[in-house]
């Protein structure tokens, strides 16, 4: 669930191309919350909330809290530069873990990436406090610039992330060589398991294949979508990435 694409950093290779110009779009919370009813009513198992920065709407606590109260396991992909203490509460619930993003050990390197001076600070000292707070927290390493990715890793492990995650940067967004879309940037497994909401209400089979829409929430059942053809002629795109990068996750960011 893509609740925004406004977010503090700007990060060059960005999939949704967020930053702080962006919005939440024009799906209401009441609506958000009607999409999570959906989830649980036709099985799923949790959803994730992403953006631009999650964290940064209002509502997030609510929405989170709704999908715990109907019994889906939630994770929050944040790039960890501001947590407020309610924020710090709600994650702390059983059911709830955390991603984010990490560039590299160099504070210089991982700055010029996400165009936010101190968000290396900030990032690793929330990483260290999700840890502290015993929240399920996984990270994904970047390679965007050919950065320092490995030394990143080592640093994580000595601060005690036990689940990290290998990326390459997709050619989607601010990625992007062009403006046509590039369907060979999936893994081919868009809408295998999982599908994306973006914040205008249009289903993606993936984050990455944002130029797929298959149906929109504000005005057909998620159900109705998912069990529509479009779903099937989606395709399959070449599995183009290492094995082990699983499918398609917002890990570039």
């Amino acid at each position: 669930m893509e609740i925004t694409g406004k977010c503090q950093l700007t990060c060059a290779h960005c999939y949704a191309e967020s930053g702080p110009g962006g919005t939440h779009g024009t799906m209401r919370t009441a609506e958000w919350l009607c999409v999570i009813d959906q989830i649980a009513d036709l099985g799923g198992s949790g959803v994730q909330f992403i953006g631009g920065e999650p964290t940064l709407h209002r509502d997030l606590p609510s929405l989170m809290e709704h999908a715990l109260a109907r019994q889906l396991h939630v994770e929050v992909f944040s790039n960890l530069v501001h947590v407020s203490r309610k924020l710090w509460e709600t994650f702390e619930q059983p059911g709830v873990r955390l991603a984010t993003s990490y560039y590299s050990d160099s504070a210089r390197e991982h700055d010029a990436i996400t165009g936010g001076r101190g968000s290396h600070a900030r990032t690793k000292a929330n990483i260290v406090e999700a840890l502290d707070r015993a929240i399920p927290l996984r990270v994904g390493v970047v390679d965007v610039s050919s950065q320092r990715t490995q030394a990143a890793r080592i640093e994580l492990r000595s601060l005690g992330v036990r689940q990290i995650g290998s990326d390459s940067m997709r050619g989607v967004g601010r990625g992007a060589s062009s403006a046509t879309p590039a369907p060979d940037q999936l893994c081919g497994r868009c809408g295998h398991g999982a599908v994306a909401v973006s914040p205008t209400g249009d289903v993606w089979p993936c984050v990455f294949a944002r130029w797929t829409s298959l149906g929109n929430v504000r005005q057909t059942p998620l159900g109705d979508i998912l069990r529509s053809t479009a779903i099937a002629s989606t395709g399959r795109g070449p599995s183009c990435w290492p094995q082990g990068a699983g499918p398609c996750a917002p890990n570039d960011r």
